[in-house]
């Protein structure tokens, strides 16, 4: 691959830089499709700790970050996927937006080099805008692997912009990519040095033009152009409205309203057939354009890329089996219940060591505080609370860090991007689009980025849909209270029945949308459009590293800030609340206190799948400010500290309240269905703007809880568990 790096190795001048500006000297946003490799290439440049991911509509919104080059302060801007123009989605509108409104200086186009074909219609549609544009030929380490070969000289004389061979992955070229792009800002667009295919004059009329058009679509193009002029004389880059105009489409035709008949008309060009309806039409003329930008990137292609045979490469051979109707689900059920095994198998050693650890440094704090002569309760408030709530929460720590640690490799691998693929059939049978799968797989990490990336959706029904069952996937915040009970009720089958829950959360999930599907068809409702799932399956690559490590960073951090701050507070309050009733401080009789009280009055609709204690009760409520907080509010109410939480003192604890298997089981379900936490209730609230439809969202999540964990406990009563 150092033959592509070489010619483009730029050494700075040495010497004195400028002092450090309070403003950027310029910003560059950057654009491509999903999976180029944009936001590695952003991480790399920025040390920005942004999740990469490999299905399109993980980046839901534009992220910051700066560089500095040579002295000079480069605001850089990461920008949601999209495959052209044309906007569709909330994303691709952002992208839209800000590449077509002049906030950047300069666009960096990233492309897949693996991918020319697809990647250049971006490109194509960026070049006319007539912004100054430096494409970055990405993946050239793969490029490479396959044998191909790139004309890169050819190729930037073709599009007239400079052309950047680079690896994001291995952090190679991009000093070079960052001297082109800070050096071409005032360039815009070179001259054209592709011969146009045209005989008559036409190239030479729009000699400027990356792409000129057949005669029929450029006397169309020629016709609206004059008029917007006329009619909007302000209108920036006449031609590309003109072309978006004819194409159809709705943001611009709102803007630039032009008569239909200036649309429709013009020389005829036998693209419409006679009578064909407007609609009709103008899908046609939209796919006309669409056909030969095709045409002309095959064009580039043939005249740029060299060895481009077919290749079986192993990506197509693993689909066949990743991707097969028969085995994709079961595949996904064993590779899902292989990272759960390594959670526990592998998370359970380490989680030894901090389970001493705390109960050393717990000792060392009540020893200290003693010796300065605190009072009991001081002592207790910060052992028995804050230390052993905290504490106990961080004792998973291992177990999070594991599976994060797999999903980040299944993610960057590309596996996951076959996972939404499989699933877009069974979403498209229970009425939704393919996009719809994307929140939900996202629900496993946390269910307010859940909630949030359901703004990618188009339709308000299938938003509000995902939503209601988003918090269905288990979160990473539930899997430290799977841990706690599978451990201290199953024993060897610990990953077995932590696993089984996330599995009976799609289940519930798809079952729930299965019920709303079915009522629209007895409602004889008027459906959306179902549109499916577009997106390509990118090669299966070695993860890259400091990815990972930038995935994990980002999950563990969150972990550890929620233990220091979320469940601190919670710690300290249900120690308050448990250590203090109406007659003031209590030492020992917990159930007289301001939770005892709390608990009480809630216990008795708990009973029913076996968690009719008060204590569980409070820490149930607890659990509402976040999920981690149930373990850490039965270690306070149970009376259990340090590492005692996880062993056998916990399970006496409970078993003297007649808590065994069956009531773990119950228990676990009623945490896996009944509401999120309050932040994901709040991002209901703000992307539904209803909250009718947030308190109906509650209940249901509530009955459905109540409902199935009881179902659950007394089958496993039934059973002998």
């Amino acid at each position: 691959m150092g033959r592509f790096f070489d010619r483009f190795t730029y050494q700075g001048e040495p010497g004195e830089k400028e002092p450090e500006q309070t403003h950027p000297d310029m910003t560059v946003a950057f654009v491509g499709n999903p999976n180029c490799g944009k936001t590695t290439l952003f991480n790399a440049l920025t040390g920005s700790t942004l999740k990469t991911a490999n299905w399109p509509g993980v980046t839901v919104k534009g992220k910051e970050g700066s560089y500095d080059f040579e002295g000079n302060r480069m605001a850089l801007i990461d920008l949601p996927g999209t495959y052209s123009l044309t906007s569709y989605t909330m994303e691709e509108e952002l992208t839209r937006s800000l590449v077509y409104s002049g906030t950047a200086d300069i666009i960096i186009n990233v492309v897949d080099a693996s991918c020319l074909e697809r990647s250049l219609y971006l490109t194509l549609e960026l070049l006319a805008l007539k912004k100054p544009v430096v494409v970055a030929l990405n993946m050239m380490d793969v490029v490479e692997k396959r044998g191909l070969e790139i004309d890169i000289h050819r190729l930037a004389e073709t599009l007239g912009a400079p052309v950047i061979p680079i690896s994001a992955r291995k952090r190679q070229g991009l000093q070079p990519l960052m001297h082109a792009a800070y050096h071409h800002k005032e360039c815009g667009l070179d001259p054209i040095l592709h011969e146009h295919d045209f005989d008559d004059g036409m190239a030479q009329k729009h000699a400027e033009n990356v792409m000129v058009y057949t005669r029929e679509l450029e006397d169309r193009i020629d016709n609206v152009q004059a008029a917007l002029e006329k009619n909007f004389p302000n209108a920036p880059n006449p031609r590309w409205i003109a072309i978006k105009l004819l194409e159809g489409d709705k943001t611009l035709c709102k803007e630039y309203p032009l008569e239909i008949a200036l649309l429709k008309g013009g020389v005829q060009s036998g693209i419409e057939a006679q009578g064909a309806p407007e609609s009709a039409q103008q899908k046609s003329l939209e796919q006309r354009f669409i056909r030969e930008r095709y045409d002309f990137i095959q064009d580039i292609i043939h005249e740029c890329v060299f060895n481009n045979h077919a290749v079986a490469l192993r990506s197509d051979k693993a689909d066949r089996i990743l991707t097969n109707k028969y085995f994709a689900i079961p595949i996904f059920l064993a590779i899902m219940g292989l990272v759960f095994f390594l959670t526990f198998f592998i998370g359970d050693a380490i989680k030894g060591v901090f389970e001493q650890g705390l109960d050393a440094f717990d000792g060392w704090i009540e020893a200290f505080l003693l010796s300065l002569g605190a009072s009991d309760w001081v002592v207790s408030l910060l052992c028995d609370g804050a230390i052993s709530g905290v504490g106990t929460v961080l004792t998973f720590l291992p177990n999070i860090f594991i599976l994060f640690l797999a999903l980040a490799f299944l993610e960057d691998s590309g596996y996951m991007s076959r996972v939404a693929y499989i699933m877009d059939s069974i979403m498209g049978r229970l009425g939704l689009s393919g996009r719809a799968f994307i929140p939900m797989i996202l629900g496993f990490g946390c269910t307010v980025p859940a909630v949030l990336s359901t703004a990618t959706l188009e339709s308000r029904r299938d938003k509000r849909r995902v939503m209601l069952v988003s918090s269905f996937m288990s979160c990473s915040a539930r899997l430290p209270i799977y841990i706690l009970f599978s451990g201290l009720f199953f024993a060897h089958f610990a990953a077995f029945v932590a696993f089984s829950m996330y599995f009976f959360g799609i289940v519930m999930a798809l079952f729930t949308l299965s019920l709303l599907h079915a009522k629209d068809k007895l409602g004889k409702a008027k459906g959306e459009d179902e549109g499916r799932l577009l997106i390509e399956l990118p090669d299966f690559k070695m993860p890259d590293a400091y990815s990972i490590w930038v995935y994990v960073w980002e999950k563990v951090k969150d972990y550890i800030f929620r233990a220091g701050t979320v469940i601190f507070v919670s710690s300290l309050v249900i120690w308050i609340l448990l250590n203090f009733g109406p007659t003031g401080y209590l030492e020992e009789d917990y159930a007289t206190s301001f939770a005892g009280y709390l608990g009480h009055f809630f216990a008795p609709a708990l009973a029913p799948f076996g968690s009719g204690d008060w204590r569980i009760a409070v820490a149930l409520l607890a659990g509402i400010s976040a999920k981690e907080v149930v373990v850490s509010s039965l270690s306070v109410l149970f009376g259990v500290s340090g590492a005692a939480v996880g062993t056998t003192t916990l399970s006496a604890s409970l078993a003297s309240i007649g808590f065994g298997p069956a009531n773990a089981l119950g228990f676990m379900t009623f945490v896996l269905l009944y509401v999120p936490c309050i932040a994901a209730i709040a991002a209901i609230r703000s992307e539904s703007k209803s909250l009718k439809f947030t308190v109906q969202t509650m209940v249901y999540q509530m009955v459905t809880a109540w409902v199935i964990a009881v179902l659950v406990f007394n089958i496993a009563q039934a059973l002998g568990l």
